[in-house]
């Protein structure tokens, strides 16, 4: 090579360097053919046959990026996300509220609406664009049908002598559907003080804490507890395998049964190391073809409001939540006081 050309390919290469170092590893790992979803449990399937087995495949298919997938409780997500702020190795960030706001609130979500998100209701995901529901759902409880002749009916029913040492609720502050059980109770007993007097006599009857919901309904179908909390898209596709299980809502004192939206939410992660994997991922999740199977393979309710099912799995949800009434909880009232009312169950259950 002449002097000349050499002078000229190192300039060129010194002139590229600059540009290569501002955009930092970020901008080659964006361009990595992988993305890692953070997620709580419950849209995986026990035998590889649940919701996100079947998308993730289908857009690795589509696309050629590769899922990396870790699964906790939802509280337990978001705490490791916040640990790892400095330095993200998530991309998409999947919790159940009020989880997903409480890591927007702590700038773990940078702006993003996905496609196919205009058909998500208003209620349904952020409003300055930083999450949004891919899968909705509801709060419920468990029990097992062999056991069991019929469900309990009332929250006065668990504190039964029977279902000492044979019931089990996941971890409020730490699990979604566990904090889902702190925010029902309020609801039906009429208020916070009301709901832990309750809860601290229901702890006689209970085992103890589990981080993670979705370990509590094998438990109950094998007898080894008779009742637990859940959610209703979790424990129908558990259903499917464990022929014992019931899903069931608590009464109030009005003798109806309730409960509320608890949806899977979905957010991508602030300076997430694959971003345009993590955009292309949200889309997928809430593109026609995903949304439509959220209840024939999911056993849960499409997000998008123009998706209508009528598969069997969602005539049988439909049949499954006639007679029960829903109200909607005061997400920013929870999102301030998390804290305090964990710290409060936790003082009146000695947990």
């Amino acid at each position: 090579m002449s002097r000349t050309r050499l002078s000229l390919a190192i300039a060129v290469t010194l002139l590229a360097a600059p540009a290569l170092s501002a955009c930092g590893s970020s901008s080659a790992a964006s361009d990595a053919k992988e993305v890692t979803v953070y997620s709580a449990d419950g849209l995986k399937g026990e035998n590889g046959d649940g919701w996100y087995d079947k998308v993730f495949a289908d857009f690795t298919k589509k696309t050629g990026i590769k899922v990396k997938y870790v699964e906790g409780g939802s509280g337990e997500m978001v705490q490791r996300a916040l640990r790892e702020k400095s330095n993200p190795q998530a991309d998409v960030l999947v919790t159940l509220p009020p989880f997903i706001q409480q890591a927007d609130a702590k700038g773990l979500l940078q702006k993003y609406e996905p496609e196919g998100s205009t058909a998500v209701g208003g209620a349904d995901k952020a409003p300055d664009g930083t999450w949004t529901s891919v899968v909705n759902n509801y709060f419920g409880f468990v029990y097992n049908k062999k056991e069991l002749a019929r469900a309990p009916k009332t929250w006065d029913d668990l504190l039964d002598a029977k279902y000492r040492n044979k019931l089990q609720y996941s971890t409020p502050g730490v699990a979604g559907d566990g904090t889902a059980v702190l925010i029902q109770t309020m609801h039906d007993l009429g208020g916070k003080d009301q709901a832990l007097a309750y809860l601290k006599k229901l702890q006689a009857n209970n085992v103890g804490p589990s981080a993670s919901t979705g370990k509590l309904a094998p438990k109950v179908d094998k007898g080894e507890l008779l009742v637990a909390n859940g959610d209703v898209q979790m424990n129908y596709a558990q259903s499917k395998s464990m022929p014992n299980l019931g899903i069931w809502f608590p009464a109030g004192k009005d003798g109806k049964p309730s409960t509320f939206a608890l949806p899977y939410a979905a957010g991508l992660v602030t300076k997430a190391p694959h971003s345009a994997s993590g955009r292309k991922l949200l889309d997928f999740m809430l593109s026609r073809q995903a949304q439509a199977e959220v209840s024939s393979i999911g056993g849960g309710f499409s997000a998008r409001e123009d998706v209508k099912a009528t598969d069997a799995n969602a005539v049988a949800l439909t049949k499954l939540m006639d007679g029960v009434r829903f109200f909607q909880p005061d997400w920013s009232d929870i999102d301030k006081n998390l804290t305090s009312y964990v710290e409060d169950w936790k003082s009146a259950t000695g947990s």
